[in-house]
């Protein structure tokens, strides 16, 4: 059995690679992170949601290690931060989503989870970028996951690789994979909006994209908007 370490943001994106990993058999084990975003709250109680889905559906015990690294983010520039300014409005690839980019932020990700992927002699971690990401965040791109895999293989002595099975999906056929699986990815669930607020705003990138996908599967949105 594969034992796969992955990052669970409470998205679409990372639900569905945990579905996915789940439907494979593997033994999962989901990190969280608080890095002083304006959605992170509400990413979290998306995540620990997602986690008791799947435990109950699976009956199985779920690992979800949570990381509080609000203190190392609190000098960066980002509007996503709490620190930046307003989330900007509009489609997902226009040029203003580049204010949400939080540099570094994939990196010190993967290699806390590949620090504990090696401590707990789990194989691989899993990341759920895809096609999406490619124009805006630089550490979502195929370059980038190349070299990060072979830095992380090296760093862990040859021990942890990296994964990313939704590379090459955009956001509907992540759909299409995740509405194909037993059981169903829960996106009632999931948390998309980078605003800070209850309800999803519909108006920001990561939104907009959330909603053109489900538009382009026949499917309605099953998350509430303002």
């Amino acid at each position: 059995m594969k034992k796969i370490i992955i990052g669970l943001s409470g998205g679409m994106d990372s639900a569905t690679l945990l579905g996915l990993l789940l439907a494979q058999g593997a033994e999962v084990h989901c990190c969280s992170f608080s890095y002083g975003s304006k959605h992170n709250h509400w990413e979290e109680q998306a995540a620990k949601s997602i986690i008791f889905y799947y435990s109950s559906w699976f009956r199985v015990y779920l690992y979800h290690y949570s990381f509080n690294l609000s203190n190392v983010f609190t000098h960066f520039k980002s509007n996503l931060l709490l620190s930046g300014g307003e989330i900007p409005e509009g489609h997902y690839d226009n040029d203003t989503m580049k204010k949400t980019v939080v540099p570094g932020r994939n990196t010190i990700f993967s290699s806390i989870m590949m620090g504990l992927a090696e401590s707990i002699e789990a194989d691989y971690i899993g990341l759920g970028v895809h096609s999406g990401d490619h124009h805006i965040y630089p550490d979502c791109r195929k370059e980038y996951i190349k070299s990060l895999d072979t830095t992380l293989y090296l760093a862990s002595d040859r021990k942890v690789q990296v994964i990313t099975p939704l590379i090459d999906d955009d956001k509907a056929s992540i759909l299409f994979k995740g509405f194909k699986l037993d059981p169903p990815v829960p996106y009632h669930l999931t948390r998309t909006c980078y605003k800070d607020q209850l309800l999803a705003c519909g108006k920001c990138g990561s939104c907009r994209e959330r909603l053109e996908a489900f538009s382009k599967v026949g499917i309605k949105d099953p998350i509430q908007y303002e």
